[in-house]
């Protein structure tokens, strides 16, 4: 049964370090929440990790420049891992071939460019769709008005020739501010439809965790730590955590607040028992935005 709570500081206690989602936690896209920013630095003060886990499809440095651009303080966190850091180990081992062909925006462009000195070094070249061993899906190219249908025609021809994508991202959808944009997880929730391949790294599949824990364990010099893991999406953070072992905060004011009721700072108890029961899926805990009392 999951328990409401009032604030991170109400179980820290328990734990060693926290696996803490970005978009709908952290930031919405624009500006950071400083609730949440404050209770990262208390967890942190008590000489515990955090560990920011996002399904961003670039690599670290971009998603630290991207936090230092809408101003979450690098003060809050100890560590990154993301969705793309896991998916560049998967491309540099050869998951989809050497040839393969890109799916998505010009701010993804570190997913080639930075890649991590401990990889294999792998030559890979990017190359039409027609030409290609396999391919990459960061994103949609441009997601401000893009849909997956606009991608239709790719999705059958690369059905058609039996080549496997490797998705970058799997979230479905993310919210920028107000506006709820579509993520490379959505094209390849599509391709699967149509009976294609995929091949995830991030939330809520094991690679991303891997990476994760070796990253703690460098941080801490312990191999075991107890670990929360801090997000709004049920099928990522909480599905992830659950999987991996991990006890989860499941933050109803996230990208699901709307099935709680009118509310987003007092969900309906009964409603978020229901929702996650229908998901066959219980968090540890909930709290309706993240901070620390």
């Amino acid at each position: 049964m999951t328990e409401m709570i009032r604030g991170l500081a109400d179980v820290a206690g328990q734990y060693d370090a926290v696996f803490c989602d970005l978009w709908g936690c952290l930031h919405n896209g624009k500006l950071p929440f400083p609730a949440a920013v404050a209770a990262l630095r208390a967890f942190r003060a008590q000489g515990k990790a955090v560990l920011l886990l996002t399904n961003s499809p670039r690599p670290k440095s971009s998603v630290v420049q991207q936090l230092a651009r809408i101003g979450v303080p690098e003060d809050c966190w100890d560590e990154i891992v993301s969705s793309g850091d896991a998916a560049q180990y998967g491309l540099l081992s050869g998951a989809v071939g050497q040839r393969v062909h890109h799916i998505g925006a010009e701010k993804d462009e570190s997913f080639f460019t930075d890649l991590p000195g401990d990889a294999p070094k792998l030559a890979i070249t990017r190359v039409p769709l027609a030409e290609a061993e396999g391919v990459v899906c960061t994103g949609l190219r441009d997601d401000l008005t893009e849909t997956p249908e606009d991608y239709r025609a790719a999705l059958l021809l690369m059905k058609a020739r039996d080549l496997v994508m490797l998705c970058a991202n799997p979230d479905l959808i993310v919210d920028l501010g107000e506006r709820r944009l579509y993520c490379a997880g959505a094209l390849a929730a599509a391709y699967e439809d149509m009976g294609g391949e995929v091949l995830y790294y991030g939330k809520p599949h094991p690679p991303i965790y891997d990476l994760a824990r070796r990253k703690l364990a460098a941080i801490t010099g312990r191999d075991e730590a107890n670990i929360l893991a801090i997000g709004d999406g049920v099928n990522t953070d909480v599905q992830g955590g659950v999987a991996e072992g991990i006890d989860t905060l499941f933050v109803t004011g996230g990208i699901a607040a709307a099935e709680f009721g009118p509310d987003p700072a007092r969900p309906d108890p009964a409603l978020l028992r229901d929702w996650l029961a229908a998901r066959q899926l219980s968090a540890t805990w909930a709290i309706p935005f993240l901070g620390w009392a």
